[in-house]
């Protein structure tokens, strides 16, 4: 096992009627801007819950953020927050909206003359503004971390800030917020965590058992779990076992003293840039091919997830070929594609994002073996 450090401050309150502990977490003088995204907390109830539990507060509203945040809506929350005066910021939705809220949250003191510098540059910045949240999609473990994935519209970026400025303060999460998605989403969701838990376990072993054991158990929850809230949104336990599988799957723990991959985010960023393709949907289209380019240098690791997540048996080979099928065929049972032609992505766009990695001199990969060629024949592979 590797060195490591852990400290993750954030109060978590998860399970039924939760929201009423929400005025005992913010301060009582607190102005707060309330964000959320397209206007489902609207639908579902969880707004009106939330007005009633800030019934004594000033609060400001700022929605319309989007599914993939950009830079130049949240822009608009900044500006606006800084003519109010806002001294707290309460993100209510999932994890786009918390991540939004989180460059928010840094843009707003910001003195630097261009806050897309704290995404582009990793900026550094020394003061936040203070974040709460409210989750209602389980999904990208943003609830539980410091980290945040922006878009920029103008240039068709998109890229990851992370300082512990931003970590929440709290996180409300009630699963039976979660009951009014729509399948889609909730398969997103179980999609996109899936993936976090296997950036951080299918590298190489390191003798850290109880990180292995706990990212199986992960994997194994959203498994077993995944389909029964498909199946019934409104089954309490599928659905709260859901909501924190998502959490645990993204917030330090799982990737403490071992080595992590992340190109499939890498990757999959640039197809939701270029694209405007689902981020859950791009890690599905790119993760089993990218096994099957790396299959050589993750083997161990495809030999223990064959092993004890799927219980398959045989000679290594068919270990290592049945641990990727049975990838691929977990998203496919989500109604998720494993293609990428599945979204008439052109051939065109494999040399784009090759160029784009070139350009930024960038390697990805636990062993930093995944260049921007491989990037290309990874996502060849998924043309085909």
């Amino acid at each position: 096992m590797n060195n490591f450090q852990y400290h993750n401050p954030v109060r978590i309150l998860f399970g039924k009627g939760q929201m009423a502990q929400l005025p005992k977490q913010i301060p009582a003088q607190a102005k707060v801007m309330l964000t959320y995204g397209g206007g489902s907390i609207f639908k579902n109830g969880v707004y009106d819950q939330v007005k009633a539990a800030l019934s004594s507060y000033t609060v400001v509203e700022f929605g319309g953020i989007e599914a993939n945040p950009t830079y130049e809506t949240l822009m608009k929350g900044v500006e606006i927050a800084r003519q109010e005066g806002i001294d707290f910021l309460l993100s209510v939705g999932g994890g786009s909206v918390l991540d939004g809220t989180k460059f928010m949250a840094a843009a707003i003191p910001f003195e630097g003359p261009d806050a897309w510098q704290i995404v582009a540059n990793r900026a550094k910045f020394t003061k936040a503004i203070p974040i709460g949240a409210v989750l209602t999609l389980p999904a990208t473990g943003s609830e539980m971390n410091y980290y945040a994935v922006i878009s920029r519209q103008e240039t068709q970026e998109k890229k990851g800030m992370g300082n512990p400025l931003v970590y929440p303060q709290f996180s409300i999460l009630d699963p039976e917020t979660t009951f009014s998605l729509p399948p889609r989403q909730i398969a997103n969701g179980i999609a996109d965590a899936f993936t976090h838990v296997m950036e951080q376990y299918m590298t190489y072993p390191v003798r850290a058992e109880m990180q292995d054991r706990m990212a199986e158990g992960v994997l194994l929850t959203l498994i077993d779990e995944g389909p029964k809230m498909l199946a019934n949104p409104t089954d309490y336990d599928a659905a709260a076992n859901i909501m924190w599988a998502a959490t645990m799957a993204l917030n330090g723990l799982l990737a403490a003293g071992v080595p992590t991959d992340w190109a499939t985010h890498q990757i999959g960023h640039e197809l939701t840039a270029l694209h405007g393709i689902d981020h859950a949907r791009t890690l599905a289209v790119v993760l089993p091919h990218l096994l099957e380019i790396k299959k050589e240098t993750k083997r161990e690791k495809l030999l223990q997830y064959g092993r004890r997540v799927w219980q398959l048996t045989g000679t290594d080979d068919e270990l290592v070929a049945g641990a990727i099928q049975k990838t691929a065929d977990f998203y496919e049972s989500l109604g998720i594609p494993t293609k990428a032609s599945a979204y008439a992505i052109p051939a065109s766009t494999v040399t784009e994002v090759v160029q784009r990695f070139e350009a930024r001199g960038m390697n990805f990969g636990e062993r930093a073996d995944i260049t921007p060629q491989v990037v290309g024949e990874i996502l060849e592979l998924s043309l085909a």
